[in-house]
């Protein structure tokens, strides 16, 4: 017998006071609440607002605005000010305040860290990066926009969503006659003649996503030298980032990480020295996504657009002191480091899921994957992700953060079957104790639908873990389970998740084709 929701395990969704106010702008943060309201409604999804959000619009001067602002309040449930909170806790959790705003902020993380929601919903990058410095859990369960709206259709509306390819293609084939194109114009006013002069007869290499025919995702590049780069730093063999985009109507099903993580494994693979690109203040998504993996703002350009950089190099990495293992792993990704005390693991896992976390390999032989090439599949949104989840119940105690994972495909139809296939960095792991606590660890980024997610049937007495990885690499020749019996490092096919000797760590990485020192 399934197990059932009732409205206690429904998700709940707190929403800022700029979500309000940006609800009478006309950009598409309108149509993308439109839609997360939509769907809220629809499956009865809490939403609400805090009654902080009086204190910041009684400062807006608007007085029309104001009142506008206030009347929307109304429509949606409030969560009351904690009596006796005084600035001074918050402080100690999410850092020093500057102003009202910070004081504001933090009061939101609060009902956040206390469980009294879910998820905050907030367009304000300093708030996600608020979040993400108190922990990369509660990191995770502040969204942008487009994310909440992707959450409540993967969790209430499961459906297969096509993982385009990533293709390769040159910038004449491209028609930038689409609406794709138009935030790129309005941004800037010379982007037609920027398109034809520099991109269309230079040839420029650009990669490429479709979705149902119409272009979801583009990344526009150029090799460049520190003798003729804008980039603050001057170095041999630079990677320039023209153009990163992704459609403002597919924003959510992480096509940006899709995309970022065809550069950065392509970077890596060809020993650039230095990738970077400009942004603009506008683009505080794609900045923090840039920033989590190892980018930084360097400088601005005589736009006034902001420089973000980051420096790539092939040898051992090092550890700096007060530095944790995983925080040197997402910086220098899909670098990592391996010391003395790592621990390493081989987790097997289920065909269906497998393919859904992997979709890249799905349906194809393994060897004849190009590794630089997704392949197409149909899968859910978490396939396109550089961090995944995966769930178990399995005894073994993962290690600290930053241990190394291998993920073994179990006896399969399709090969590889009984192999290990896909390396990954361990991020963190928690146990869920409750189905509502199940949806808030996974949000985004499970392979399981609500009703999945149910039948887990997550107790105190009975928790599911969560484990968060980076996927760092795809194993181009995978090591049959023949191959690891010879090696002495399983002694039958793995059933749960098993630890591995550092020896056996070892002689499993002198397998695996990096393109880096470890």
């Amino acid at each position: 017998m399934s197990y059932q929701s009732d409205q206690n395990d429904r998700q709940s969704y707190l929403i800022d006071t700029n979500i309000l106010i940006d609800l009478e702008d006309h950009h598409v943060i309108k149509e993308a609440y439109a839609n997360f309201s939509r769907l809220a409604v629809s499956h009865k999804v809490s939403v609400f607002v805090h009654e902080v959000a009086k204190d910041d619009i009684a400062r807006d001067r608007n007085v029309q605005r104001r009142e506008i602002s206030f009347s929307k309040i109304s429509k949606y449930q409030i969560i009351h000010k904690c009596r006796d909170l005084q600035n001074s806790e918050l402080e100690a959790d999410f850092g020093p305040f500057k102003n009202d705003n910070d004081v504001i902020d933090a009061t939101l993380l609060h009902v956040l860290k206390r469980n009294v929601i879910d998820f905050l919903v907030t367009q304000d990058k300093g708030l996600h990066d608020r979040a993400q410095r108190y922990s990369s859990e509660l990191g995770r369960r502040v969204l942008f926009m487009a994310d909440a709206t992707e959450l409540l259709k993967q969790t209430y509306e499961p459906q297969s969503i096509p993982i385009c390819d990533v293709e390769e293609i040159k910038a004449y084939e491209i028609d930038y006659r689409q609406s794709f194109f138009n935030s790129l114009r309005e941004s800037y006013s010379d982007f037609d003649q920027w398109w034809e002069n520099k991109c269309v007869k230079q040839h420029r290499s650009c990669w490429v996503v479709y979705d149902n025919n119409e272009l979801a995702g583009l990344v526009v590049w150029k090799d460049e030298t520190g003798n003729d780069t804008d980039a603050v730093t001057k170095a041999e063999h630079i990677f320039k980032i023209c153009t990163f985009k992704v459609s403002e109507v597919k924003r959510g099903m992480k096509l940006g990480e899709l995309l970022l993580k065809q550069v950065l494994w392509y970077v890596q693979k060809n020993r650039y020295n230095l990738a970077y690109l400009t942004t603009y203040p506008g683009q505080d998504s794609l900045r923090s996504l840039l920033e989590f993996y190892g980018f930084y703002h360097a400088g601005k350009n005589k736009q006034g657009e902001f420089i973000y950089e980051r420096d790539f190099a092939s040898g051992r990495l090092s550890k700096k002191p007060r530095e944790g293992s995983f925080e040197i792993d997402r910086k220098n990704y899909p670098r990592f480091i391996v010391m003395k005390e790592t621990c390493s693991f081989i987790i097997p896992i289920q065909e269906k899921y497998h393919d859904i976390l992997y979709p890249d390999l799905c349906q194809h032989q393994f060897s004849q994957l190009d590794f630089f090439q997704s392949k197409a599949s149909q899968s859910k949104t978490p396939g396109n992700t550089i961090r995944k989840v995966y769930l178990c119940r399995a005894p073994s105690n993962l290690g600290d953060p930053g241990s190394i994972l291998f993920f073994y495909k179990s006896r399969s139809e399709s090969p590889p079957s009984q192999a290990i296939t896909a390396l990954g960095i361990l991020e963190n792991m928690t146990c869920a104790t409750s189905p509502r606590e199940l949806m808030q660890f996974t949000g985004g980024r499970s392979v399981y639908s609500e009703m999945e997610l149910m039948n887990w049937k997550a107790r105190p007495d009975n928790p599911v873990k969560v484990i968060n990885y980076l996927l760092v690499s795809y194993i181009e020749k995978p090591i049959k389970l023949s191959k690891l019996l010879d090696m002495n490092i399983v002694k039958s096919s793995p059933q749960s998740i098993c630890k591995i000797s550092s020896n056996s760590l070892r002689k499993i990485l002198d397998h695996v084709n990096l393109d880096f020192e470890i």
